[in-house]
């Protein structure tokens, strides 16, 4: 048994709060005795036009600080962050270790520009599909809108992954919390995977639609283990690697794929 921490925290424009927030979180998931934490997309700043200005360096201090709770509390965690690109920014998921040690990153692939979004004005896409290994799982990394891509799913799982870390600031909107909820139970069944998906809660104090919470964990066959609603939590759920194995012994579908990337 792994056990990891869902950790829903609202999301401010402030970069200092949002750290103090989410070192907050951190304390709370190694005392439910967490090996893992997983924090929402966009955990340094807000979404819209200032994450250009905001963007900091994977040594910067967000990342930093995230990295010293990490290192005090021997816990691994997984949080979004924007670093500086070329006039953009890079929409990137950090993954640390419990010894405050990098351990991976991964570039958002797919950009949002769909519901009258244009993320692709503000972010440069990445092309590299990561997993990485944390708390004893192979974790492969999605962020929001790459949950609608089952082929980078698909990917992660061919390289090993045993868990999928979905972190979002997903947006409110007509069928969105529908879309959402679907979306990751989908990539949980077609992969015989687990996935943690984690969101920001909602903001009061924002008006731009971004984070609905309804952060979930979902077993390999479906099952929604844990889901916690739209108000801000840190919830500790355990990750089984035995249900895996039942599950795909009795639905080897994986193993009946037939029409797989460069193969004939």
């Amino acid at each position: 048994m792994t056990r990891i921490a869902l950790c829903q925290i609202p999301v401010s424009t402030e970069p200092a709060a949002n750290l103090d927030r989410a070192r907050e979180a951190l304390e709370a998931a190694a005392a439910a005795g967490a090996g893992l934490a997983v924090l929402p997309e966009a955990t340094l700043t807000r979404y819209g036009k200032r994450i250009t200005d905001l963007a900091e360096p994977l040594d910067g201090p967000f990342v930093s600080g995230l990295a010293e709770s990490a290192r005090a509390h021997g816990l691994a965690v997984i949080a979004g962050t924007f670093e500086p690109g070329d006039g953009r920014v890079h929409n990137t998921t950090v993954a640390i270790g419990p010894s405050g040690t990098i351990e991976a990153t991964y570039r958002k692939i797919h950009l949002f520009d769909s519901f009258g979004a244009r993320e692709s004005e503000l972010v440069i896409p990445g092309d590299t599909p990561t997993v990485v290994e944390l708390a004893g799982l192979r974790v492969g990394l999605v962020t929001c809108y790459d949950i609608r891509f089952p082929e980078l799913a698909r990917a992660l799982v061919d390289q090993g992954a045993e868990l999928f870390a979905v972190i979002a600031a997903w947006g409110s909107g007509p069928m969105k919390e529908e879309h959402w909820t679907t979306l990751v139970r989908a990539r949980a069944i077609e992969n015989t995977t687990w996935v943690a998906a984690v969101g920001q809660a909602p903001n009061p104090e924002a008006r731009d639609g971004f984070g609905i919470g309804r952060s979930m964990l979902v077993d390999p066959m479906g099952v929604v283990r844990a889901e916690l609603g739209p108000t801000p939590a840190v919830q500790t759920v355990e990750i089984d690697p035995q249900i895996t194995i039942a599950t795909r012994n009795a639905l080897p579908c994986l193993e009946h794929r037939r029409l797989q990337a460069g193969r004939s």
